[in-house]
């Protein structure tokens, strides 16, 4: 008798080391869901953004919150997986100081500044606190070498490049998770996982759960996850490694909790009533 066909889930993330360690325990079918198959697809955060919103090929993927809005009739996003900075983020560097004393936003006005993509949470961030910025388009893992050539005047790290600047000779002029804390007393919301609505209510429960599994497994196995996220590590060195995985694969990985999902609320709801976002956010979570 032929066994019945599995549910495939097409799962797209980016190619960095936290999204391999919450992704180890079904990447490597440690964590497995009878009657399912999980595929696993890497890409970049800023093309899943761009093609979350074009065609909403992939069933999960990876986006920043930024994105969500203009996806939200086609996904919700779910409670684990979530990546936040407990009072520090994305932060924009240079290779000298800017301003006199605490950096204010009149002090940008003539810069120019690299930043990862225009649909990256470092982005609306940014934008929240310097609505008036030049901002340009760089890959993110050419910033800190395009600021330190004086290509830019500033740059915005994201990723394991908020460990590694002052390798370029850059310093830190403003921490985007600091400020947001400051302004709001809640985390910093960066990225989540999406879910197609297509997939159904149980489908999307069951599949949210073993992504939820998958990243408990890896937080109770962390140095075997740890050894398969270092692959995507690029080039840190183990302990950096641990310690960029630690800032933002936690428990509040698991589930976001209520304060994440009213930072979640918050962020689009002031990048909307600011005129960055032209779409009004409404936010649902699944499991």
């Amino acid at each position: 008798m032929t066994p019945p066909a599995l549910k495939e889930i097409q799962i797209a993330h980016s190619p960095d080391s936290d999204d391999a360690f919450m992704f180890y325990g079904l990447a490597t079918s440690k964590i497995k869901v009878a009657g399912y198959k999980f595929v696993h697809n890497l890409t970049d955060i800023e093309t899943l953004n761009q093609r979350a919103h074009k065609d909403a090929f992939y069933d999960v993927t990876a986006i920043s919150f930024h994105a969500y809005p203009y996806l939200q009739e086609k996904y919700a996003l779910m409670s684990a997986g979530s990546s936040m900075g407990e009072g520090y983020g994305p932060m924009l560097v240079a290779t000298r100081k800017i301003g006199t004393g605490k950096l204010k936003p009149s002090d940008l006005s003539k810069l120019r500044i690299a930043v990862p993509g225009t649909m990256t949470t470092a982005y609306l961030t940014l934008k929240l606190f310097a609505p008036e910025i030049q901002t340009h388009v760089v890959e993110f893992d050419k910033i800190t070498a395009a600021v330190a050539s004086g290509e830019y005047d500033a740059g915005l790290l994201i990723h394991e490049g908020q460990l590694t600047y002052g390798n370029d000779g850059l310093q830190k002029i403003l921490d985007l998770g600091q400020w947001w804390r400051t302004e709001t007393g809640l985390p910093l919301p960066l990225g989540g996982n999406a879910i197609k609505r297509s997939l159904g209510p149980e489908v999307m429960l069951t599949t949210a759960h073993a992504i939820r599994d998958s990243i408990q497994h890896g937080l109770e196995n962390r140095e075997q996850a740890l050894q398969y996220a270092m692959q995507f590590a690029r080039d840190l060195d183990p302990n950096l490694a641990n310690r960029y995985v630690g800032m933002y694969v936690n428990e509040r990985t698991i589930d976001m909790g209520d304060d994440g999902r009213e930072a979640v609320r918050r962020i689009l709801a002031m990048g909307y009533e600011r005129g960055i976002i032209p779409i009004e956010a409404k936010v649902d979570f699944v499991g």
